[in-house]
């Protein structure tokens, strides 16, 4: 049976499905993002549409605005879409007005792992090799590869591999959904597959995706030139979002690394661009210490990759 597993580490919350000893879906909320669905007071700052509604001092936007409310008024909104961070700072979170009760949004339940932990169940799991997808980009599976690139206007995964044409297709398109559920990706989708002449071949990878993709989606009939668009809710970054803001991605990715060391003080070394992050969020690292059961300290290397940082005893 599909299990959810929870952990809250530093700086983020890790939701991972895991079915048959693999992540089938994931999520990381980072701290500081109000999660879709929840329900909020907030103030109206701006009318018309978008209007703009504060939450203390997070805006959002209410694309259909807030009719009969007047500027500076209290209203209630729920959250339906999470600011997105990173390549895209200027997207604010989206909301819309609610005649509900303030409440927290409706995240996934499952087993909440503790931190530290004598057994990493997210690794066990594969979660260094889901961050490292995320990272990078590719993803592989028999015959071929996925390389997924995120745009302002869409999020584009491009396969390639040594197959047949028409299988090379089918089993891209498998793993183009794969992906999509795993990192959890919303919005507008473009899944460039080898192009097949034959309509009945064409239609074989619409079914294979139609199969595979829960719902609710859209999408576009494979082309002439093997483009599939797909559009999806997007209510969250998904992890390939998150990475691009490389920086903060990788220092709390090596936060979770560190606090499954062996107890003790540790010396972080790290890239420049990590450190800065770690300097400028000092709790992080003071809960650090609390996990490890001894001082942190901070050095930063610049022979190092911006994933490359460790942990040594100190």
């Amino acid at each position: 049976m599909p299990e959810w597993l929870v952990e809250r580490g530093i700086g983020e919350t890790r939701f991972a499905l895991v079915e048959d000893g693999e992540i089938v879906e994931a999520r990381i909320l980072v701290d500081g993002i109000i999660p879709a669905g929840s329900v909020l007071r907030a103030a109206l700052k701006r009318v018309g549409k978008p209007a703009v509604a504060m939450v203390g001092e997070r805006e959002f936007l209410l694309p259909n605005g807030a009719a009969g409310f007047t500027e500076g008024e209290a209203l209630t909104i729920e959250a339906t879409r999470e600011a997105i961070p990173g390549v895209e700072p200027w997207k604010r979170g989206l909301a819309k007005v609610s005649e509900g009760e303030a409440r927290p949004a409706p995240l996934p339940e499952g087993v909440a792992l503790s931190l530290p932990a004598s057994e990493d169940r997210l690794e066990r799991a594969g979660w260094s090799d889901l961050i490292e997808e995320a990272r990078s980009g590719v993803i592989r599976f028999a015959g071929g590869e996925l390389r997924v690139s995120v745009t302002p206007a869409m999020t584009l995964i491009d396969v390639d591999g040594t197959l047949l044409p028409r299988e090379l297709a089918l089993a891209g398109a498998r793993s183009a959904v794969r992906t999509i559920v795993r990192h959890g990706i919303g919005g507008s989708i473009g899944i460039d597959l080898p192009t097949i002449a034959g309509k009945d071949e064409r239609k074989a990878v619409d079914e294979a995706i139609d199969g595979a993709l829960p719902q609710p989606f859209e999408r576009t009939a494979m082309n002439g030139f093997g483009f599939v668009q797909i559009v999806r809710p997007r209510r969250h970054a998904s992890l390939f979002e998150l990475a691009q803001d490389r920086a903060a991605f990788e220092a709390r990715t090596l936060l979770r690394r560190s606090a499954f060391e062996r107890a003790g003080p540790k010396t972080v070394l790290a890239h420049p661009g990590v450190c800065a992050v770690l300097k400028a969020n000092d709790a992080w690292i003071e809960t650090l210490s609390r996990q490890v059961g001894g001082p942190v300290g901070l050095r930063a290397d610049g022979t190092l990759t911006i994933s490359g940082g460790y942990a040594e005893p100190a």
